[in-house]
């Protein structure tokens, strides 16, 4: 199941080091305080008083204006520059994150953790930093590049749950947060080498010239494209979940509670080595199809660690298991989306896909807290996964990777 192009034997240009190692720091600290978010459910319910619908809702909004806000913010990047982005979204994670800390009331979390720390996660995360790469880094080379920023992200969640665990610990959870607020201000600094837009970079020239309208329109009326924007529905769903369930989850079951941090550390670990290789994997064989088996392996693992007895042992596997799967989506995803329509607007259209991707995250960290307020078990929205990852598997085999084709190509000037 080859897809290699005759391009691909052609000798590559080096990487760009400093674009790449500016970017996979961005991903990495972007990523890693969001993924974190279910280690501060049960403290900060326990001194509020809220219910885990409340919290659970908040995660959610985090999630859906995360979807909603990727492509505007990829739109801008591609027009404006992606520092001014990175810039927006420095500012829009600490105030969030100040605002969570000192919430008394649940609009509030639902403001700061929700919808402002959502709307920075947009203006920060893979969909921006990506698009910058793919404008850097010649076609044959953007499946791996894609594979290190999305590495980049996964590191953010290994990295990020020991030290989130320890500030809150040392210092409960409200100053935990303040703590991380502070750590966000760095990406302006180390966004400086990502300056410039749609119409800079080394393979502006391989572009067509089209109107934001006319992409648009290209692309909803592309068949693969919109499969692979439903499919990605699904990884949202079942990640989101997880991230902002599985610690409480762990406690429920009655497993030691330190299995929680060991759980999101291993999958942020194993997130790393999955990421680097759905990027190599990805320039070799059919994207389509791998992601078809990816949504299957995660489908057979839930059920295994559902059906087998549930112990440390098999929380540690399972985490192990899911974190090789759990962001390979992305370098082949958003892969497909370059190949399908080239860089011009890969900002806004992988944005488009991506918030297919938070409308699903939306749904399973809401449901989450939903049905267990209400049927005492997290069961249902497990299973749900089960069956969402099988019909994901089903739409991403007839995906065709290949670019479009257009009537009139003319260069980018």
């Amino acid at each position: 199941m080859s897809t290699q192009s005759s391009v691909s034997s052609l000798p590559a240009a080096p990487l760009p080091l400093m674009i790449i190692v500016s970017g996979c720091l961005i991903a990495l600290l972007a990523f890693g305080p969001r993924s974190v978010m279910g280690f501060f459910q049960l403290p900060m319910l326990a001194d509020t008083g809220w219910d885990r619908t409340t919290f659970g809702l908040a995660m959610a909004l985090q999630n859906l204006f995360w979807g909603v806000g990727q492509p505007f913010f990829g739109a801008i990047a591609d027009k404006y520059g992606t520092w001014r982005v990175l810039l927006l979204s420095a500012l829009l994670y600490s105030t969030g994150l100040v605002i969570m800390a000192f919430a008394d009331a649940p609009i509030w979390l639902h403001i700061g953790g929700g919808i402002l720390v959502g709307l920075a996660v947009a203006a920060g995360s893979f969909g921006i930093i990506l698009a910058a790469f793919a404008r850097n880094v010649e076609p044959q080379q953007r499946s791996f590049a894609f594979g290190l920023g999305t590495a980049a992200g996964s590191a953010g969640m290994f990295v990020f749950a020991p030290i989130s665990q320890g500030l809150i610990v040392s210092l409960g959870w409200s100053d935990a947060l303040v703590v991380l607020a502070v750590i966000m201000l760095a990406i302006p600094v180390l966004a400086i080498p990502l300056r410039g837009n749609a119409a800079s970079g080394s393979q502006k020239q391989t572009d067509v010239e089209q109107t934001i309208r006319a992409a648009l329109s290209e692309a909803l009326g592309h068949r693969s494209y919109l499969l692979l924007t439903a499919g990605f529905f699904v990884c949202g769903f079942q990640v989101a979940f997880i991230t902002a369930h599985f610690p409480a989850y762990i406690g429920d079951i009655g497993i030691d509670a330190t299995y929680a941090v060991t759980a999101i550390a291993l999958i942020g670990f194993f997130n790393i080595i999955g990421s680097l290789a759905a990027g190599i994997i990805g320039q070799r064989y059919s994207k389509p199809a791998f992601l078809a088996l990816i949504y299957i392996g995660r489908s057979i693992a839930v059920t295994a660690f559902l059906l087998l007895p549930q112990s440390g042992f098999s929380v540690v596997v399972f985490s192990i298991v899911m974190g090789l799967l759990w962001l390979s989506t992305v370098p082949p995803t958003n892969g497909l989306v370059a190949i399908m329509f080239g860089t011009r607007y890969l900002g806004m259209l992988g944005g488009i896909v991506f918030f297919s991707h938070q409308i699903g995250s939306f749904l399973g960290v809401w449901l989450g807290g939903f049905l267990y307020d209400r049927l005492g078990t997290y069961d249902p929205v497990w299973w749900l996964g089960v069956a969402l990852g099988l019909f994901a598997a089903l739409v991403h085999w007839p995906i065709e990777e290949r670019a479009v084709v257009r009537d009139v190509v003319q260069p980018a000037e």
